[in-house]
């Protein structure tokens, strides 16, 4: 489990590989010399995405929420280059509102793209991953809110979380069969990117604290977070050793982690963050 990745020569597939962090790792798994294959399921502007990029990429539109879309991404990337080095999961979506104000419809859907879009990628790479029998890494996105949850945003929060527990299973069941396969878990904090582009359903945009909180977040984004290329740096420089708790913000997650551990101990309650 030790042993070094391969990034110069190795192939990295991305998933919600067209903007935001995606498109960070793509740039920056170009700049150390893999082949990529990006994967969105937004066609158009992955087609779009890709024509300014330099270097070796394969661009394939992939509805994660799709297990067969799922597996066909799989199989183009073996297609093309017989393996891959690096699997990013790490396509997702927002949802915000009142948790007794959020459609069914919007919900689920959270969970089929967030949680189920990753379960669909170990079912369909996790065997060929095996089967090479090299050292390769999974790399699940889930962010410092599946530790710390916020209100307006249970759909996120429930399915980051659900993220974190898959993701640390994996890693005990890969190390259990003695697999050079590892595991990450990327916990992104504040990255300028559109995922609060359109964050609402039709009862959350009438509330005004739902769109006043929407709005901050959003200007929270563009003033304190990191671009998605300075972003996937230190994902690769976490990923050169391997880390399984890739956490590139330490600024936005060790202190109120800490806060919250301490809190759980003492059987404290929950503070409301303030916004």
């Amino acid at each position: 489990m030790n042993e070094m990745l391969k990034f110069q020569g190795g192939v990295a597939v991305i998933t919600g590989a067209a903007s935001g962090i995606g498109s960070g790792l793509v740039r920056q798994a170009l700049a150390e010399g893999m082949r990529v294959v990006a994967a969105d399921v937004q066609a158009e502007r992955l087609r779009e995405f890709t024509a300014t990029l330099s270097g070796e990429v394969l661009a394939v539109p992939t509805d994660v929420s799709d297990p067969e879309s799922v597996e066909a991404l799989a199989r183009r990337a073996w297609q093309a280059y017989g393996g891959v080095d690096l699997l990013f999961n790490n396509a997702g979506i927002m949802a915000t509102g009142f948790s007794w104000q959020v459609e069914p419809a919007r919900w689920r859907r959270s969970f089929e793209v967030n949680v189920h879009g990753i379960h669909h990628a170990l079912r369909a790479f996790v065997p060929r991953l095996l089967e090479q029998g090299r050292p390769a890494q999974i790399v699940n996105t889930a962010s410092v809110g599946g530790f710390l949850a916020s209100p307006l945003m249970s759909p996120y929060s429930a399915t980051k979380f659900a993220v974190v527990a898959l993701t640390e299973a994996l890693r005990g069941e890969l190390e259990m069969l003695g697999s050079p396969v590892g595991v990450s878990l990327l916990a992104p904090g504040p990255v300028i990117s559109g995922i609060f582009d359109d964050p609402f359903g039709p009862q959350a945009q009438q509330e005004p604290a739902v769109q006043q909180f929407v709005e901050l977040m959003r200007s929270m984004l563009q003033q304190n977070g990191l671009t998605p290329e300075a972003f996937a740096r230190r994902v690769f420089d976490g990923l050169r050793q391997r880390q399984f708790w890739l956490i590139p913000q330490p600024e936005a997650f060790d202190e109120l982690f800490r806060q919250k551990a301490a809190d759980v101990l003492a059987r404290r309650n929950p503070v409301l963050p303030r916004f």
